[in-house]
């Protein structure tokens, strides 16, 4: 197994939009005292506007950002990092890992009537609610061979964050 650090893990919160990536993440990032980037500012405006358009990214798209995704957290490699990125297929996640393999995978996961309810609830954010059924369509959950874990998000967020921050130390603690 690859060896992390457990005192400043790499984490990515993954999942499809709507399930609390960006406000898990930051909150789980202050629970292991490690900054925070949402790779959603990491894509390029072509991207964005692809999205705002509601028109779903495919690989093409996805490549460049997902490199940059990965050296974000290479160079945070020794102080550790929380980045929100949906990483929804395997390959994706493979090309984060090889730029950086200690990689934690943090799966945020809700049913479909979860994640609706709260995607309809958001006003500032470029992801429309019609691309969710896409991204579900395109989710490979984490495997067993990945270094990662699964948070069901169907939870107070308090009870979420104790979770997920758990689940990583602990993860953390089992490749050191």
């Amino acid at each position: 197994m690859t060896e992390a650090k457990s005192e400043h893990p790499l984490v990515v919160v993954m999942g499809v939009s709507g399930a609390g990536k960006s406000t898990i993440g930051v909150l789980v990032a202050d629970a292991l005292n490690v900054r925070f980037v949402d790779a959603d500012s990491l894509h390029p405006i072509a991207n964005v506007a692809k999205m705002a358009a509601g028109t779903p990214l495919d690989d093409d798209d996805r490549w460049p950002w997902l490199a940059v995704v990965g050296r974000t957290l290479s160079d945070a490699s020794s102080d550790g990092l929380v980045v929100a990125c949906s990483a929804l297929k395997r390959v994706y996640r493979d090309a984060i890992r090889a730029e950086v393999p200690e990689v934690i995978f943090l799966h945020l996961d809700g049913t479909h009537a979860v994640l609706s309810r709260r995607l309809e609830g958001r006003t500032d954010h470029f992801m429309p609610t019609s691309l969710l059924d896409s991204q579900l369509s395109t989710l490979e959950r984490l495997q067993s061979d990945e270094n990662g874990v699964v948070v069901d998000i169907d939870a107070p967020v308090p009870e979420v964050v104790a979770a997920a921050a758990d689940a990583v130390v602990a993860r953390a603690s089992r490749t050191v």
